[in-house]
């Protein structure tokens, strides 16, 4: 993604606060509430200090059942993913898609860090 694209991106995104940061555990998932949906959100943190959160559909697409929070989180083909609990398939941090079946995919939402708030995007 270019700058340019990065800030109006930015600028078409309504923020809204889903929990504070004390309640994201490093390296893990928890899940919020968002809208009628429940969000899986992933604390990464790494050795020089950064920090990110990623934000997933909590319900897994291959079971239905609102497991993804639970999944354990790894690198595969050079991508952040998390692993389903029941069925293992791993879906990318990122964009959401399933490595091994494309076709299966999570919604994601872009998410951050603003002061002690993890905040959830939606555009607008």
């Amino acid at each position: 993604m270019s700058g340019l694209t990065a800030v109006m991106k930015e600028a078409n995104t309504t923020w809204r606060m889903v929990c504070a940061r004390h309640d994201l555990v490093a390296n893990s998932g928890v899940v919020a509430w968002l809208d009628g949906a429940q969000i899986a959100l992933f604390y990464l943190t790494d050795e020089q200090g950064g920090e990110r959160v990623y934000a997933v559909d909590n319900r897994d697409p291959r079971s239905g059942a609102n497991i993804i929070g639970r999944g354990l989180i790894g690198n595969l083909a050079n991508k952040l993913v998390v692993a389903a609990p029941l069925y293992k398939q791993h879906f990318c941090l990122e964009d959401g898609v399933c490595i091994e079946t494309p076709d299966e995919r999570l919604r994601v939402w872009p998410a951050r860090l603003h002061g002690d708030c993890v905040e959830v995007g939606a555009m607008v």
